[in-house]
């Protein structure tokens, strides 16, 4: 008897052409899509987990004579990562929604789902691979450096990386979708989605003042002396690294290198400032245990951060990270990934930078 495999299914030319090459392979597949009422809550229209998700999602269930169920995770949405997502900008962080949606939701609540409707698997369209070496699961990232999604899923645990399958993950972008249109999937030319789902045009500002409904709280700009340069119009509105909107001109390209929410303060200086070596990491979470000693390996502090040596030492109670050198803008409440080679080791949030 083929094994049965649930693939979640957003809409987008990924996951479906995940759908089509399982059911090539010879598996039971079947689509399951979350769905998100993000319109008529937040005036978002997401291009995926949405309404028109669902509906691009079943049509190409339907091309490929496979069964599809829609779902609506709405209230888990709004309290694993929404309610995350607001608390970490108010308090001066910058949080990766994504991460705690893998976590939470496609790999717990979703698998758990899928479990519930006779599938022993669940697939999705990420670029990340698994394999397995001395009876565990290791995620590796994807063939293609430019896509590769594992900074995404280090969260992932044993049991939900024994019970996963990413069909794409030795595939290049352009080959899947070159792959969508030799199938004619009617999402072949879909254009990929690069947003949180949940925020209109990746505009987390106005999301936070429309859910919140937030009456932002001014503070001073200053610089790393403390000599006010301006004001700020809330915490919540900035983040590490940025320069622009700041609307201050210093004579040279001025970078926020700190939030101070205790003083509701922000802190201006050269890009020179911006580069820190040294910070704490909570919340771990290891693939791979660690040794409770010092031991290099390769760390990633954004995705799109081009990952760079570091020692992690994790003897202490909380992990301490030194980059070999400086960085640009670490930045409080997004995550730190740990690699060794191309696998995923672990990883943990960005708490405290030091120096």
């Amino acid at each position: 008897m083929n094994k049965r495999i649930a693939v979640a299914m957003s809409g987008g030319v990924d996951s479906a052409v995940a759908a089509a090459l399982l059911k090539k392979q010879g598996w039971e597949v079947f689509g399951i899509t979350m769905y998100f009422n993000l319109a008529a809550l937040y005036g978002s229209d997401p291009s995926c987990c949405s309404s028109k998700g669902v509906r691009d999602a079943r049509r190409v269930a339907g091309q490929l004579g496979i069964e599809h169920y829609a779902l609506d995770m709405q209230q888990i949405l709004q309290e694993r990562v929404i309610k995350n997502f607001c608390q970490e900008y108010l308090k001066g962080r910058t949080p990766n929604p994504c991460v705690r949606c893998n976590q939470y939701l496609k790999f717990d609540a979703l698998l758990k789902i899928a479990f519930q409707l006779g599938a022993q698997y669940l697939a999705t369209g990420h670029y990340a691979r698994i394999s397995r070496y001395q009876g565990k699961c290791l995620l590796k990232k994807g063939k293609d450096p430019l896509k590769d999604q594992s900074y995404f899923l280090y969260r992932l645990n044993q049991n939900a990386l024994r019970h996963t399958v990413f069909p794409l993950g030795s595939y290049a972008k352009n080959a899947v979708r070159g792959l969508a249109h030799e199938l004619n999937l009617i999402v072949a030319d879909r254009p990929a989605s690069q947003e949180i789902c949940f925020l209109r045009g990746g505009d987390y500002r106005n999301f936070l003042k429309t859910h919140l409904k937030l009456t932002p709280k001014p503070g001073v700009i200053t610089d790393k002396e403390g000599k006010i340069l301006g004001r700020h119009r809330g915490i919540a509105f900035y983040t590490i690294g940025q320069r622009e909107g700041l609307g201050i001109a210093l004579g040279y390209p001025a970078y926020i290198i700190d939030i101070d929410p205790k003083n509701n303060r922000i802190i201006l200086g050269d890009k020179a400032s911006a580069l820190k070596r040294e910070f704490l990491v909570k919340e771990p979470h290891f693939i791979l245990s660690l040794a409770k000693k010092k031991i290099a390996l390769k760390v990633k502090i954004r995705y799109n951060h081009q990952e760079a040596l570091a020692e992690v030492d994790s003897s202490q109670a909380k992990i301490r990270v030194r980059f070999k050198k400086p960085q640009f803008a670490i930045t409080p409440g997004q995550s730190a990934v740990f690699y060794h080679k191309d696998t995923v080791v672990g990883g943990g949030i960005i708490e405290e930078v030091l120096s």
